[in-house]
């Protein structure tokens, strides 16, 4: 408990210095500096020392069983994660298996738009929100982001400045916002003590931050804490990618299937409704409690409340469809392609 709120207060505090245009807060002290440049070099040889494949164009219409007419409009914006990088099919990036999940559940196809760019951080969120709403709203947007942040080591405060930007910008044009917040980058094998630990704070408490701001804005957040169970850190090998780092086709299937359920309750497509299930340790909290918790506790959905209360969430998961083969999506318009 004393932890948590710990947590929370620091991200309270990174959340409040977002808003009120305050600097960053410094997570190393001066004297661990020389220790972790030094770890740092290290994971440097270990981490990417596989090839990564750039990843495949996902875009298009998904759920053609459905009809082609009057298609939903999934957006997904982002970093590498978001873009699918690391495996070899379309089929097989987030936005695919997401919109393949949102197809069968809404009985409707279901159109990708996916302008996540590897490499990105928040600083490239408002270049990917505006080329989006250049052409057309979408229902719901999809956002994973933080990892590039953390590891280029941005400011905390600047990055969900950022990010609250970009989430209210979507909102405000009607889009619904589901954030998958900051992977833990502790779970990357390679990497050495003490910076696999101080790697694993850094993200929890920017993911925390990040909940907050989201949730302020009108979005809800899942966790991808340790890129969603359990099965990371038990089978690496699996999870993982060639290149150590992004996850593989298995760790993006993981990663969907938890944040599925979070995307069909935002637009009232799913079974179950944001009443509490106390059987699954769902609760009302403080939202900078349920923020530090959920950034704890991979896969926890956090959506606003009355302020300032926040709902936890553990909603069932179900497995993905496979998207057929014969339904490869068709390329996107040009106006929409990433750069």
């Amino acid at each position: 408990m004393t932890r948590t709120v710990s947590r929370a207060r620091v991200a309270r505090r990174i959340a409040a210095g977002a808003a009120y245009g305050g600097g960053g807060i410094g997570l190393l002290g001066a004297a661990a500096v020389g220790l972790v440049l030094a770890e740092v070099q290290l994971a440097k040889r270990s981490v990417g020392g596989g090839t990564a494949p750039l990843p495949p164009r996902g875009d298009g219409l998904y759920g053609l069983t459905f009809g082609h007419s009057d298609p939903l409009l999934l957006a997904v914006l982002g970093d590498s994660t978001a873009a699918g990088q690391g495996v070899r099919r379309a089929g097989q990036t987030p936005g695919a298996l997401l919109a393949s999940g949102l197809a069968a559940v809404a009985e409707r196809p279901v159109e990708v738009c996916n302008v996540a760019l590897p490499g990105a951080q928040s600083t490239d969120l408002e270049r990917q929100v505006t080329g989006l709403l250049a052409t057309r709203t979408p229902d719901v947007c999809v956002i994973m982001i933080g990892a590039n942040d953390v590891t280029n080591r941005m400011p905390p405060t600047h990055s969900v400045r950022l990010l609250s930007a970009a989430v209210r910008r979507l909102r405000t044009a009607g889009a619904e916002v589901v954030v998958g917040t900051c992977p833990d980058l502790g779970t990357i094998e390679p990497v050495y003590q003490p910076l696999r630990w101080l790697a694993r704070r850094a993200s929890r408490q920017l993911a925390a931050a990040q909940t907050i701001v989201v949730v302020e804005q009108g979005g809800r957040t899942v966790s991808l804490g340790d890129l969603l169970g359990p099965e990371f850190e038990a089978n690496p090998r699996e999870m993982f990618g060639a290149d150590n780092y992004h996850p593989s086709a298995e760790g993006y299937a993981t990663a969907a299937m938890a944040m599925l359920p979070t995307l069909c309750a935002v637009l009232g497509l799913w079974p179950e409704t944001d009443h509490l299930d106390a059987s699954r340790d769902e609760d009302m909290l403080p939202v900078a409690r349920a923020a530090a918790t959920a950034a704890a506790e991979a896969g926890t959905e956090v959506t606003g409340a009355r302020a300032p209360w926040a709902l936890l969430k553990h909603r069932r998961r179900r497995r993905l469809p496979e998207p057929p083969p014969t339904t490869e999506p068709a390329p996107p318009p040009s106006e929409v392609r990433r750069a």
